[in-house]
């Protein structure tokens, strides 16, 4: 006989029972997605294997081992056992003032920081829906790009800031900004005239979206700073940063206007005719019924397009503005800090992956929100 308490319970009145630790839990999601067949426990253990070979020695050289300050490289060499062993991360510290502001005069170091609080204030109309009084919000959002631009450049009682000076990631976040702020509506306007029935708009929407798609964006950098002096009348003063900003908004629109234009005709022809049922205009039906839909589809994309936007503006290293890779390019050259590239470009890349990582975090977020399909 088995000595186990048999009890009999009425129907309906069994108590749950925990799943067998086979089927749920830690062990059942390692054994389902990490030794599910050889081949996977395979792969498993070189994975384990490659990683436990690298990450104890970047952790050894990033932080155990690293010196966070010296006044140069010797120095910071000197308190090592050997150069080879550990990061000088005292090269970042040292220079963070030329990575932040770039050739900024120090005295409006001001200027810059609160512009960088007001881009803060300026995203969270743009991002939380649930804001109170957000309407007001967006309008500030919709007018910071050129508070922001007045505020670094000076003029109208300020004193005047050459652009020339600017650099580092507040070069790197103007440009940025500048583009994504400025290519989503015009980005738009595109891909409505690329699908107007008008055909001198269509064609010229046309026109300009394929040709800008078909040239690399360093050639219009490079038209940007030398050829377009040549078309402008003589004695005619055109600001560099000025004319890369453009360049760099008309690059990113016209890849902008083909996301949309994707989620344009992803619309189905009925949601046009329940805003013609409903007495709506064109630009209401689109505003209120095409749009949101179309956008809603795009998001993924739109978030791409403004990531590779973001990271194409180190581009502009090659025209000779000094951004955030340009100036620790630059940095390089000092002999009292050459030999630091490696911990040069792991500060560069840890800020770019940062900021991109965020959008596409939000991206995703967003989408979720949005999902109607449950």
């Amino acid at each position: 006989m088995n000595n186990q308490k048999i009890q009999n319970y009425t129907p309906g009145s069994h108590p749950d029972l925990l799943p067998p630790v086979k089927t749920s839990g830690p062990l059942a999601w390692v054994r389902k997605n990490l030794f599910s067949s050889t081949l996977n426990s395979i792969l498993t253990l070189f994975s384990l294997w490659l990683l436990w070979s690298i990450i104890p020695p970047f952790l050894d050289w990033a932080f155990f081992n690293s010196v966070w300050t010296a006044a140069n490289r010797q120095e910071c060499w000197d308190q090592m056992a050997s150069p080879a062993l550990g990061a000088c991360w005292a090269f970042i510290e040292n220079r963070f003032s030329l990575f932040t502001y770039g050739f900024y005069p120090p005295h409006l170091y001001w200027r810059v920081n609160l512009s960088f609080v007001m881009l803060v204030l300026a995203l969270i109309p743009v991002l939380y829906e649930k804001l109170p009084y957000r309407k007001y919000g967006l309008i500030y959002s919709a007018i910071f790009p050129f508070i922001s631009g007045w505020l670094l450049v000076g003029g109208f009682g300020l004193e005047t800031v050459d652009t020339d000076q600017f650099g580092g990631i507040m070069l790197t976040l103007i440009l940025g900004v500048t583009g994504i702020s400025f290519s989503l509506p015009i980005g738009i306007m595109l891909a409505l005239g690329r699908q107007s029935n008008m055909p001198i708009l269509r064609i010229l929407c046309v026109v300009f979206i394929e040709f800008i798609r078909g040239v690399p964006l360093i050639t219009l950098l490079f038209v940007a700073s030398t050829m377009l002096n040549y078309f402008l009348p003589p004695g005619t003063v055109f600001d560099l940063l000025l004319r890369v900003l453009i360049m760099v908004t008309l690059f990113a629109s016209a890849y902008m206007a083909e996301v949309i234009r994707g989620g344009l005709q992803a619309i189905t022809k009925g949601q046009h005719e329940a805003g013609d049922s409903l007495g709506l205009t064109y630009w209401q039906a689109h505003r209120l019924i095409v749009l949101p839909q179309a956008l809603k589809i795009s998001i993924p994309g739109i978030v791409n397009t403004f990531i590779g936007l973001y990271k194409d503006t180190t581009l502009v290293l090659i025209i000779g503005m000094l951004d955030l890779l340009g100036i620790g390019d630059a940095s390089l050259a000092d002999a009292q800090w050459a030999g630091l590239a490696n911990e040069i470009y792991i500060f560069v890349a840890l800020f770019f992956f940062l900021t991109c990582f965020g959008m596409s975090r939000y991206s995703i977020y967003l989408e979720k929100k949005l999902h109607t399909g449950h």
